[in-house]
């Protein structure tokens, strides 16, 4: 066999991409998580019963923001790494802004408090269980993009699967809020960051074993 024979032979049947493709994975990976953490909230923890309230609240809207605008760094960053050569650089520096103005109005509530009061800005009253809650409302989420990686290819494995489970905890996050009672930035800064880190260290640690292709 020659090689315009060998050629021919291995481009019988070949179907195009789909250019859509990973739109397509991501796009019901994140549904599939939302509703699979949307019910794990309703089940274990319930809505406020103050909620009609603080759909009026302006600082409720900027609580919700932080993790929406990690959420969408952290898309740009898992979608980037899913394919083989894209850089993902633009994602990090995006994931960089929610952060920052986070933790400089966190510094700003705090250096504005008496300092008797500011550990209780941090603490809030739930700091116990936050970060646990937002891990185990990840899991959906972190288990549906995982799944979507999979059927890519990724070739950074550790990088992938970090940005798989930040995505994943910021969706958990961003589903806690109609939960978490606490309203003061600092908290954010601390026990939502931690609960987005997690998922994320868990990515990066089973990202070669579970995105290995």
């Amino acid at each position: 066999m020659n090689t315009p024979e060998l050629v021919a032979m291995l481009a019988t049947g070949v179907q195009p991409a789909d250019p859509h493709v990973l739109a397509k994975r991501f796009g019901v990976a994140l549904i599939m998580g939302l509703l699979g953490a949307t019910a794990l909230l309703l089940a274990i923890y319930g809505v406020r019963s103050d909620m009609p309230q603080m759909l009026v609240t302006p600082l409720f809207w900027l609580k919700a923001a932080f993790p929406l605008a990690v959420l969408l760094a952290a898309l740009l960053i898992a979608s980037r790494l899913a394919r083989p050569g894209m850089d993902s650089k633009l994602g990090w520096l995006m994931l960089a802004l929610p952060l920052l103005a986070v933790w400089s109005a966190a510094a700003g509530f705090l250096l504005a408090t008496p300092p008797a009061l500011r550990l209780g800005l941090v603490l809030g009253s739930t700091w116990r269980i936050c970060t646990l809650n937002i891990v185990i409302l990840s899991a959906p989420t972190f288990c549906a993009v995982f799944w979507a990686m999979r059927g890519l290819a990724p070739t950074r494995l550790r990088l992938a699967g970090a940005g798989a489970g930040l995505l994943a905890g910021a969706q958990a996050v961003l589903v806690y809020t109609v939960y978490c009672i606490e309203m003061a930035p600092p908290f954010w800064g601390v026990w939502y960051a931690l609960g987005m880190l997690i998922p994320t260290l868990a990515g990066a640690l089973l990202g070669p074993r579970w995105l290995r292709w």
